[in-house]
C-alpha cells in the first residue's frame, strides 16, 4: 500500500509521521529539552536537538512496521506559507527529508508548518473533507495566535491571515505566568490543571479592532495578580478565561463576514479545556494532534503525490 513519510521540526517538537493511502497514520513526536525555568530555546540549540532526535523518531516508526511502501517524503519548510517566513530549526527536517527522498528515489514535497497544523486538525477530527472547502481556522500556539481563511488549493491549502493578535501570542500569555507559578514549560497543561481547581468566570475584556487584538494588556493584568499574591489557580483561570473569551468574540465577528464556514482549531493552546467549552460546535484536533506534529505534513505529502499522478497503490 502506498505510504508517505512526513517530517516536522518545529521550535519545540521533533516529529515524524507516516500516512497511508487508506487514511491511517502514525505520528512519533518528542519535545525538545528546555532548561528548567527557561521560556524557550535559541534556534541554534533547537536545530542541534532536532538533528539528534529525528533519526530516533524515524526508527520508532520503523520498529512499529510503518516504513513500508514509501512513495514520497515531505517536510515542513517554514512556519507559514508567506514570503520571508523562516526559522533555522526547519532545516533539520528539510535536509534529512531530502536525503531520504534521494536515497529512496522518491519525490520530496514541502509545505508550511501552519498548513500541516490545519491538515492534522481536520484528519484527527475525522473531517479531512474540510480541506476541500473554505474554512476558518485558528492556529493557537506558543508563537502564533492567528485566525486564518483556508481555501482549497491544487495540492496545498491556501492560507490567508485575516485576524489574530498584534503583539504577544496566547501561548506566551500562558507560558510566561506559568513560569512564575512554577509550571513546567510549555505551560499549557500546567495552567489548565491549575484552572480546573477554580470556578471563577472572571476575565479581561480585550478590545477588538475588527478581527485583530492585543494581549499585552492582559499580560499586565495577570502579572498584577501574581504580584499581589493571588492564588495560582485564580491566576490561571483568569488568563485562560480571557483567551477563551477573546477567541470566541473574534470568531463570532469573523462568522459575520464569512457566514456558515466551519471553524477548525489547531496548535497547542487549542488543547485547553476552557477554550473547547467556549467554542462548542467548532472542530478541534484531538489533543495529541493539537500540539506540533508531523501528521499534517504527511497528509499533505500524500495529497501532492496523488494529485501529481505519481502514486502507485
Amino acid at each position: 500500500m502506498t505510504a508517505v513519510l512526513g517530517l516536522d521540526t518545529s521550535n519545540y517538537t521533533t516529529s515524524a509521521a507516516v500516512y497511508r493511502a487508506d487514511g491511517t497514520g502514525e505520528n512519533e513526536s518528542r519535545l525538545l529539552s528546555v532548561p528548567a525555568g527557561a521560556l524557550g530555546l535559541r534556534q541554534s540549540d533547537a536545530l542541534f536537538q532536532h538533528v539528534r532526535a529525528l533519526p530516533e523518531r524515524i526508527e520508532a516508526l520503523k520498529q512499529a512496521g510503518w516504513l513500508t511502501g514509501l512513495r514520497a517524503v515531505g517536510a515542513s519548510t517554514a512556519p507559514r506559507d508567506v514570503e520571508g517566513s523562516y526559522m533555522p530549526c526547519f532545516l533539520a527536517g528539510v535536509s534529512q527529508g531530502r536525503v531520504l527522498a534521494q536515497a529512496l528515489d522518491v519525490p520530496f514535497y514541502g509545505c508550511s508548518h501552519q498548513q500541516g497544523h490545519v491538515a492534522a486538525a481536520c484528519w484527527s477530527a475525522d473531517r479531512l473533507e474540510l480541506l476541500e472547502e473554505p474554512i476558518l481556522s485558528w492556529h493557537l500556539s506558543g508563537g502564533t495566535t492567528e485566525l486564518l481563511l483556508v481555501e482549497p488549493g491544487e495540492c496545498l491549502p491556501m492560507v490567508t491571515r485575516i485576524g489574530g493578535t498584534e503583539d504577544i501570542s496566547a501561548g506566551q500569555l500562558i507560558d510566561r505566568p506559568g513560569q512564575k507559578l512554577g509550571v513546567a514549560f510549555p505551560g499549557g497543561k500546567g495552567l489548565d490543571a491549575l484552572a480546573a481547581a477554580c470556578d471563577s468566570g472572571e476575565h479581561f475584556s480585550v478590545r477588538l479592532r475588527g478581527l485583530k487584538f492585543s494581549l499585552s494588556g492582559v499580560e499586565n493584568q495577570v502579572q498584577k495578580r501574581i504580584d499581589t499574591g493571588a492564588r495560582p489557580e485564580d491566576v490561571a483561570r483568569f488568563a485562560l478565561n480571557t483567551v477563551a473569551d477573546t477567541v470566541r468574540r473574534v470568531t463570532e465577528a469573523a462568522l459575520r463576514d464569512y457566514p456558515g464556514l466551519p471553524v477548525v482549531f489547531s496548535g497547542g493552546v487549542a488543547s485547553n479545556r476552557l477554550l473547547r467549552r467556549a467554542m462548542e460546535g467548532a472542530v478541534f484536533a484531538a489533543p495529541e494532534f493539537s500540539t506540533d506534529n508531523a501528521m499534517g505534513v504527511a497528509i499533505l505529502t500524500m495529497r501532492a503525490l496523488e494529485r501529481k499522478g505519481e502514486s502507485q497503490a
